[in-house]
């Protein structure tokens, strides 16, 4: 029998059951998140019932339920609505790539220009979920090459820095993107390069991203101790900026590999606690832009090390919905990678090797994946075959294919 409750009412249910909590275990829990007095238990339990069966939470409950479960509003109950980047460029300029390319060429600059060169820059930034890396390194590196080559123009001031706004955001994108792609030293000049346009341009987002990135590499490189220094530098210059959620995501899950479960806490919570109270993104398909989703990607990859497998999994299957469109097409093929990598370790520790399998194979798969970020959680997955499951074919091939990734992109934590 299918379940056509709403996707926010499924999860509702399967969070509870994951912390293995009747429906009055639940509402006393959300009496602790309320801010005020909430009625009587009895009265409480139906109004669980009723939620779980698909009628909406007001606005009053909404956000009490999230953090009950240790998430935020939107990621639980996300608002509609997706962007088309190309024609917000037509919309805001009236001109084709063509033509802001030609227009690039001028001796000075105009608004519109600036402007399309903005949404330009906002469009390669939300495709970079999804995009192969090879195309978007290519065009990243083109824009970034045109947008720096207005420095030889005649610009204002404010035009100026806004030029080292844009170059600044472009060469985050292609930092990441050849990082993603396994180039290291490449990656981290392009990160420099950032860091210094966005000092030059007193830009503390940009800045704060920079660091982030350096917490990114140190934690795929086993430098745990470099990723919780990274987050606090760039916390300190970026404390009220989404990046700041994400830098508490990248602290959380170094304390994570270290063994600190209290601190693993501690990290979730804050960035929690900041993204609830910043506005709903406008375009949650920005890289650089902390969507309510995300965090519970990062909560999933925290569960996973700490062994709490019931809620890793109830949260990989969440990312999974969210990263996957209606007709099947994955929206953030990166992120469902290491939801399946998450579903393969909770499948083999639960003695289900098949499964896992399944998993782990599927996550190797694919054209977008981020290299660094994917070896880095597959070897968690091969740690538990090789302890459980050592002497299986099936185990010792799956392996095998991610020790051939791994000499193929060597620096990665050591095998």
């Amino acid at each position: 029998m299918s379940d056509d409750r709403p996707a926010w009412a499924r999860r509702i249910a399967s969070e509870r059951l994951a912390r293995d909590w009747s429906q009055l275990d639940a509402v006393k829990a959300l009496r602790a998140h309320a801010p005020s007095e909430l009625p009587a238990d009895e009265s409480m339990v139906r109004q669980w019932k009723r939620w779980e069966s698909g009628a909406m939470p007001g606005e009053f409950y909404q956000p009490v339920i999230a953090a009950t479960f240790g998430t935020v509003t939107r990621a639980l109950f996300p608002e509609p609505g997706r962007r088309n980047g190309d024609r917000e460029i037509l919309v805001a300029s009236g001109m084709e790539t063509l033509e802001i390319v030609s227009r690039l060429n001028r001796s000075d600059v105009d608004r519109a220009t600036l402007d399309a060169l903005r949404i330009t820059t906002d469009r390669l930034c939300s495709e970079y979920p999804f995009m192969p890396s090879d195309q978007l390194l290519i065009e990243g590196r083109q824009w970034l090459r045109r947008v720096v080559d207005l420095h030889s123009k005649s610009l204002t001031l404010a035009q100026h820095r806004e030029v080292l706004e844009l170059s600044g955001w472009l060469a985050l994108l292609v930092g990441c993107v050849e990082y993603d792609s396994g180039d290291r030293h490449a990656a981290e000049s392009t990160r420099q390069a950032a860091l210094s346009l966005a000092t030059e341009s007193d830009h503390p987002e940009v800045a704060g991203w920079a660091h982030e990135m350096r917490a990114w590499f140190a934690l795929t490189t086993g430098d745990y101790r470099g990723v919780i220094a990274a987050a606090q530098a760039g916390t300190d210059l970026a404390p009220h900026h989404s990046v700041a959620v994400q830098l508490a995501g990248q602290e959380a899950k170094a304390w994570a590999r270290l063994g600190d479960r209290r601190q693993v806490e501690v990290s979730l919570d804050r960035g929690r606690r900041l993204l609830e109270g910043m506005p709903h993104p406008r375009n949650l398909d920005n890289h650089f832009v902390v969507d309510p989703a995300k965090f519970d990607f990062y909560a999933m990859d925290c569960y996973r090390l700490v062994g709490e497998d019931k809620m890793a999994r109830t949260l990989a299957e969440e990312v999974l919905r969210a990263g996957t469109d209606f007709d099947g097409t994955e929206r953030a093929p990166m992120r469902n990678a290491e939801a399946r990598v998450t579903l393969g370790v909770t499948a083999a520790r639960d003695g289900d090797l098949e499964q896992a399998l399944i998993h782990g194979e599927r996550a190797l798969q694919g054209d977008r994946q981020s290299i660094p970020s994917l070896i880095m959680t597959s070897r968690e997955l091969a740690a538990v075959m090789r302890q459980r499951y050592g002497t299986e074919p099936g185990a010792q091939a799956y392996l095998e294919q991610l020790r051939d990734l791994g000499q193929a992109k060597p620096g990665f934590l050591p095998a």
